[in-house]
């Protein structure tokens, strides 16, 4: 019998070789949604339009915002965003993709003390109303790997917060999200990405050895977490 073929397609802007969409695979394809990766390190060129594409994820990486003259795709990739937003499609930003996506709908994006390996996410009360957090524990163990925080955009809705950063996830209106901490992650990601960014370790004195660790204990906590969120985007396209 022949597979009925996928009826939606996401576009998903990837910028460096480990950081896939992860466990957000795993709710996309339950629900006949294909992927298209555009990766940048590779130097494949953002489309200019979203082509049918019934929504948009945009990755994390090491640049930022403020580094569309070394970066110029970056530039492309917020022309994607605004049209994205006019309109109206679902968007998914995971630390890079949520500090464009701030930035697009108008919000500051700042330097800040690095935000690397596990610490607690606490949910703000409007997330349990939210569509995609509500029923999901007010506090949990997530990964970070990030330099750069957003300000929280006009009109958008904070949902989440560390220790270290006072706006770790927000959504405006509808459809549009943006999460600064990594719920996608599988262990294998994990070990390539300190593999890739050991710089980053070197620099502040991080254990890679405990990041593995508690990754056998945090992740089957944050891959149910991310299972009800990402299904719930994925309802949404």
């Amino acid at each position: 019998m022949s597979k009925e073929p996928s009826l939606k397609k996401v576009l998903v802007l990837q910028h460096t070789a480990p950081e896939t969409i992860g466990t957000i695979a795993d709710s996309l394809e339950p629900k006949g949604v294909s992927v298209e990766y555009i990766r940048t390190f590779q130097d494949e060129p953002v489309p200019k339009a979203l082509d049918g594409a019934a929504g948009l994820i945009v990755m994390g990486g090491p640049m930022g915002v403020r580094d569309q003259g070394r970066f110029p795709y970056l530039r492309d990739e917020m022309r994607l965003l605004e049209q994205a937003v006019k309109e109206e499609k679902p968007v998914l930003g995971i630390c890079l993709g949520s500090q464009l996506l701030a930035s697009i709908l108008g919000s500051r994006v700042t330097a800040a003390k690095k935000e690397i390996g596990w610490a607690p996410v606490r949910l703000s009360p409007q997330a349990q109303q939210d569509p995609l957090w509500a029923g999901v524990p007010a506090s949990f163990p997530a990964f970070h790997w990030h330099g750069d925080v957003f300000d929280l955009p006009p009109d958008a809705v904070s949902l989440a917060s560390s220790d270290m950063t006072p706006h770790q996830a927000f959504r405006h209106g509808r459809k549009l999200y943006g999460l600064l901490f990594h719920l996608e992650m599988t262990e294998n990601m994990i070990r390539e990405m300190i593999r890739t960014f050991s710089d980053d370790l070197l620099e502040h004195n991080l254990d890679s050895g405990w990041m593995i660790q508690k990754g056998s204990e945090y992740l089957p906590v944050t891959e149910k977490i991310g299972a009800a969120v990402f299904g719930r985007w994925a309802d949404l396209l």
